[in-house]
């Protein structure tokens, strides 16, 4: 179960509305009633998303001597997959509601027994959220009323369905329903989305869409080795979409069945101090998703014990965010051993072997990786980023997008729009401006209503083109965040944003 702690966010339903009002986000095919678990960016969305992609890339693979990038198919052989485990493992246990044919994961389906004065008298269930724990007391009031029973309710202890006894089936309610014995025992479900390559589908023709990037970097190692001057310790990164057939798509973008990750394999040698690496990643992945404006307080870590790692884990550490509704992984730092090597080596016939001269000998190296899903950053930066404030009697809304990730990075704005001589001067600095970064040009409505308009939307500054600039060629420069005025010339305006962008 997710952690529990205090929550200083916005609410879920104010990160939807702003998306919603400022075309951040759509929902896919929404004309044509939507589809659940997909999601259109929209102009703005797509800048923040390019941005997002472009900070981790630049950082991880630009700016690091031993990390390179590569862009991999998303369908590959089908033996990839079984060598990888995700034929016949990559799988959620799914619970079907025979009543309302509701279908749900077990692992987010949770129940408790309700007893008063050592007496059982039934079980509740709830869907796993940040408010679950009081619904499951609710009801549990709710059925001691019912059932008129006097005495002291005791604790209510929730536990996943994943851990409720055959016994247990029949006393469990459906939250679809209410009524117990309705729902089916937990079965496997494989996420991945199967396809056919080919005019004839057969079973000879299966291919999946990828539920993962990581893959593709394992089965291109040996690629790397031949055509690139590197050798261990170095990482391989790649960005790209993957898929999977979420039973229960929820909470907007965060669970969603295609969706962008961005993942590295860091591979070091077979007798290097894997732990020391794994801390390293796990201290510089912290820091970077500080570094482009998330709120430190909202993060935090879930190292795994060891009952819970995948059989060829050796560690597993997830950095965590305080969603709306609750702590939940944000980006996984996991140990893999030489599994996924040996896999493919052994699966291929093939050699995925580092030959190392200066100790003369071969071994399979291990890997370190950081993976972190796009679209669940993206909403941990808007939430991160998400702010009101009474300003001048009314409600400001601001998102502090670090520059970095901001959409737009300066709007520029003349004073008036029926003088002619101030309009040419706005326009002149803003097709300067465009050609280095991306900047709006906004002339309509108040000065102050421009200003809210880009508060709104993330924009750092703004820059006003008033009666002074046409005397002496200066421009206010407004500050989204503290709203503070300054004048710069056209010069500083360009120094300015290249150090702040």
């Amino acid at each position: 179960m997710a952690e529990r702690r205090e929550y200083g966010g916005p609410a879920m339903d104010q990160v939807i509305g702003l998306c919603k009002r400022r075309g951040i986000i759509f929902q896919s095919s929404e004309i044509y009633n939507g589809v659940a678990g997909c999601f259109d960016y929209g102009p703005l969305g797509a800048e923040i998303k390019k941005n997002i992609k472009n900070s981790w890339w630049q950082d991880m693979v630009h700016r690091r001597s031993d990390i390179v990038g590569i862009d991999c198919s998303i369908i590959m052989h089908p033996d990839v997959w079984r060598a990888s485990g995700h034929v016949d493992g990559f799988s959620d246990p799914l619970v079907d509601c025979k009543i309302s044919k509701m279908r749900y994961r077990a692992d987010q389906l949770y129940f408790a027994r309700v007893a008063v004065s050592g007496e059982v008298i039934g079980y509740v269930s709830v869907l796993e959220d940040a408010g679950m724990q009081s619904a499951a007391e609710n009801q549990a009031h709710e059925l001691k009323r019912k059932l008129s029973k006097q005495g002291e309710l005791e604790a209510i202890i929730l536990r996943p369905y994943t851990e409720a006894t055959p016994q247990e089936y029949a006393l469990i309610p459906s939250p679809a329903t209410g009524k117990p014995g309705s729902l089916t025992p937990p079965r496997a479900f494989n996420l991945m989305f199967q396809t056919h390559l080919g005019a004839v589908v057969d079973e000879s023709s299966v291919a999946y869409l990828r539920p993962e990037t990581a893959q593709g970097m394992f089965i291109n190692f040996k690629n790397i080795l031949n055509t690139y001057r590197i050798k261990p310790p170095f990482g391989i990164a790649q960005m790209g979409r993957s898929f999977r057939n979420e039973i229960t798509p929820r909470n907007f973008i965060f669970r969603s069945r295609e969706f962008e990750q961005m993942e590295m394999e860091f591979f070091i040698p077979d007798d290097a101090d894997w732990q020391e690496w794994h801390q390293y990643w796990v201290n510089t992945r912290f820091e970077w998703l500080k570094g482009i404006g998330l709120r430190g307080h909202l993060l935090g870590l879930d190292v795994h014990r060891p009952e819970k790692l995948s059989h060829y884990s050796r560690a597993c550490t997830d950095i965590t965010f305080h969603y709306p509704f609750g702590v939940q992984e944000l980006e996984g730092i996991a140990a893999r051993g030489n599994f996924d090597l040996t896999q493919h080596q052994r699966a291929s016939g093939k050699s995925l072997e580092y030959f190392d001269e200066r100790q003369n000998r071969s071994y399979l190296p291990h890997v370190i990786e950081p993976a972190i899903g796009v679209d669940r950053l993206f909403l941990a930066v808007l939430c991160s980023a998400y702010h009101e404030e009474q300003v001048e009697g009314e409600v400001r809304v601001v998102l502090e997008l670090h520059p970095r990730i901001a959409p737009v990075k300066a709007a520029v704005l003349p004073l008036v729009k029926n003088r002619p001589e101030v309009v040419n001067l706005a326009r002149n600095l803003y097709e300067k401006l465009l050609k280095m970064h991306y900047v709006q040009y906004d002339k309509s409505g108040a000065i102050g209503r421009r200003y809210r308009r880009m508060d709104e939307i993330g924009t750092p500054y703004c820059i006003t083109v008033d009666f002074d600039s046409l005397e002496n060629g200066t421009f206010t420069v407004r500050d989204r965040d503290t709203m503070e005025q300054h004048r710069l010339t056209e010069s500083e305006i360009i120094a300015f944003l290249a150090e702040k962008c």
